[in-house]
């Protein structure tokens, strides 16, 4: 409980500045923190995290049928703010951290993965290399919309008002209010 408390103070770590701690928590889920007027779908699976790692879900937000949120591959934290709207089957790793900003828009089937597994070892299985060092986790800022099946890996930062096409996978910084999509996604435009 105190960690949540702590992420949702923290400026440097809340940059959206989630208004409200009157947040649902229970004694069983003190690492999830609701905002009461946000919306789950039944179907959604939230899981709650052996790691310390917190869940954050702001006002008005939602969360549609089938959205798996799962703390895996490391100990980061996933802040969703105000407004947001995450469309069913989207996956999101806490691996290294989330931080989704305000009025952000996912559409279905898009996986956030802010983890790299090690696998560049041959004297080893991939499945006993472990995770490669942070890159930062993955950053979403206000009004961003990402179209379906994208994939976003750890280090991805996406600036504000940017537009990611669908079937994109970003790895990278995209700049402001830019139109972004490719493998990996590149600006193709701007917004005016």
């Amino acid at each position: 409980m105190a960690k949540l408390q702590a992420l949702l103070s923290d400026s440097a770590v809340n940059p959206f500045r989630l208004n409200s701690l009157s947040f649902l928590m229970s004694s069983s889920q003190s690492r999830i923190a609701i905002h009461p007027s946000a919306r789950m779908s039944d179907l959604a699976d939230l899981e709650v995290s052996q790691r310390g790692s917190c869940l954050v879900i702001g006002a008005d937000s939602r969360i549609d049928s089938f959205v798996q949120i799962k703390p895996a591959g490391g100990f980061g934290d996933v802040v969703i703010s105000d407004c947001c709207y995450l469309n069913s089957g989207c996956v999101l790793y806490s691996g290294n951290g989330i931080t989704i900003g305000n009025d952000v828009l996912i559409a279905a089937n898009c996986t956030l993965a802010p983890v790299n597994h090690a696998f560049c070892d041959r004297s080893r299985l991939s499945l006993d290399q472990g995770f490669e060092p942070s890159c930062g986790g993955i950053v979403i800022k206000n009004d961003v919309w990402i179209g379906a099946n994208c994939v976003l890996l750890d280090g991805a930062v996406l600036r504000q008002g940017c537009v990611i096409g669908a079937g994109s996978l970003v790895r990278g910084e995209l700049p402001s209010y830019s139109i972004c999509c490719g493998t990996p996604a590149a600006p193709m435009g701007s917004l005016r």
